[in-house]
């Protein structure tokens, strides 16, 4: 279960101005997501979930109702029942929050834990928020605390994960976002067709797009973008708009040796310079991990990355001491 993810929030206010986030706070009984779960919502869009169907239609159409009217911040609670045409049987209760850029600004980055009224509650925080607040500090909270009277929220920081584009959700692309469950990456998980994702995305963003090279556009700076579609034609198209945006971590393609000298090849054809194609990762993950199975492919690609984070994290460090 996560916290409050920052970096994700700032990158999506600084992409569509001010928005209304929607976390889950409380869960009684059976529900489609666990407290912590949470979507930006803007004027003309979303990302994340809160568990689909009836329930994330209704919570939408609040936020963009407070969006409408500039607020205000709150809790709503409903039970998944008949009422919503949900059977589950249990019943969630969700906080909505506005955010611009001052706000989001305020939150201290540094801090363990991110503890706030919802609304016009009183400003001194009840018995609940201050125990996770010291428990966050401690490294031992959970996700959240909520108190319903005052209403306040307690959320722990999460530390920034990396921006992590799958492109495919075929056989490697399931297997890899199961090898990433729980660490620290950031996935968006595109392709063409909806009826490829699985029910359950395991915490990644699905984003559908009908030419999946376009969504690339879309990435943030710094992110790692790795390529598993069904199509050699569509994933060279990808590795082409990756290149011509330029700004990425990393860009990997998966396939044999021949594929890479084919691929390199058309790139340059298409006007890339050898600098550029050079940075071009294929085939991908760790060399001499693994085999050719889509649960040994994503296993290694995942020791490649997570070593390869944590590289740049301790060269980050060193220079800041320096």
């Amino acid at each position: 279960m996560s916290g409050l993810d920052l970096s994700a929030l700032r990158a999506a206010v600084a992409a569509h101005g001010p928005l209304c986030r929607v976390v889950v706070a409380r869960v009684r009984g059976s529900a489609p997501r666990e407290a912590g779960a949470a979507m930006l919502v803007w004027a003309d869009g979303f990302s994340g979930t809160i568990g689909g169907g009836a329930l994330e239609w209704e919570a939408l159409a609040d936020a963009r109702r407070r969006l409408g009217r500039g607020g205000p911040d709150g809790l709503r609670s409903w039970p998944l029942g008949p009422g919503l045409g949900q059977c589950c049987g249990g019943a969630v209760t969700a906080a909505f929050e506005m955010f611009d850029a001052a706000r989001v600004g305020a939150i201290d980055a540094g801090g363990p834990v991110h503890a706030r009224p919802l609304g016009h509650a009183g400003r001194e925080p009840p018995g609940a928020i201050r125990a996770h607040a010291r428990a966050a500090r401690a490294g031992e909270a959970g996700p959240l605390a909520l108190s319903v009277d005052p209403a306040w929220l307690s959320e722990r920081i999460d530390p920034a994960r990396t921006p992590l584009w799958l492109y495919g959700a075929g056989h490697v692309g399931r297997a890899a976002v199961r090898a990433f469950a729980d660490l620290p990456f950031a996935i968006t998980w595109v392709d063409d067709a909806p009826a490829r994702f699985p029910a359950d995305c395991m915490g990644a963003a699905p984003l559908m797009a009908a030419r999946p090279a376009e969504a690339a556009a879309l990435a943030p700076p710094g992110a790692v973008h790795m390529v598993m579609t069904y199509s050699h034609a569509m994933d060279l198209e990808i590795c082409h708009c990756v290149l011509s945006a330029g700004g990425f971590a990393r860009l990997g393609v998966i396939g044999s040796a021949s594929k890479s000298a084919r691929f390199r090849a058309r790139l340059r054809a298409l006007g890339h310079g050898d600098g550029a194609i050079a940075r071009l990762e294929c085939p991908i993950g760790t060399p001499g991990l693994g085999g050719k199975a889509p649960a040994e492919i994503a296993i290694s690609l995942a020791a490649d990355l997570l070593g390869w984070r944590g590289m740049r994290g301790r060269s980050s460090a060193a220079e800041a001491a320096s």
